[in-house]
């Protein structure tokens, strides 16, 4: 039976699915942003994530573990410098998944994962959405200091009627 086992196997056995999560992590450090199914993107997710996390505390121990799930001393290396600088202030949520429609030959659930804090273009708009945010909305505030002008004119003809 298999109750209350809901991770999703990908068709593959324990070995084949941890060396391909293993090298596709290494792609997606390497990388910043790779180009997969979305069945494999997610479980990525759940398996990059945590190793993501661990960069954040650079000591040997979890230096050693990290390299006991990646085999690969480059992509250790990386993960270590430069995004455990970037990721250092955020909480969670290292990894985007973008879908990008369905694959011509299987008709399978495409997407791109890429890792937060490196996709310029929408770090861009997010900056600049920052910078005009306020409180009331500038639509909404602009009729409001119309308003007054419009009706002291208005006002002045009553009187002089």
């Amino acid at each position: 039976m298999r109750h209350n086992k809901s991770f999703n196997h990908l068709s593959r056995k324990k070995a084949h699915r941890d060396a391909l999560l293993a090298n596709m992590t290494i792609s997606l450090i390497t990388h910043k942003r790779i180009f997969t199914t979305l069945a494999k993107a997610k479980a990525l997710r759940v398996y990059a994530e945590p190793l993501i996390n661990r960069a954040k505390n650079d000591s040997m121990a979890n230096r050693r573990l990290v390299f006991s799930y990646l085999q690969n001393k480059e992509a250790v290396n990386e993960l270590f410098r430069e995004i455990a600088q970037k990721i250092a202030e955020r909480p969670g949520g290292y990894t985007r998944i973008l879908k990008t429609g369905n694959r011509l030959g299987d008709n399978a659930k495409t997407c791109f994962i890429e890792l937060v804090d490196y996709n310029e273009n929408m770090l861009k708009e997010k900056a600049a959405k920052k910078a005009t945010r306020t409180r009331r909305s500038k639509k909404a505030a602009a009729p409001a200091a119309e308003a007054p002008a419009t009706e002291a004119p208005a006002a002045e003809e009553a009187k002089a009627e």
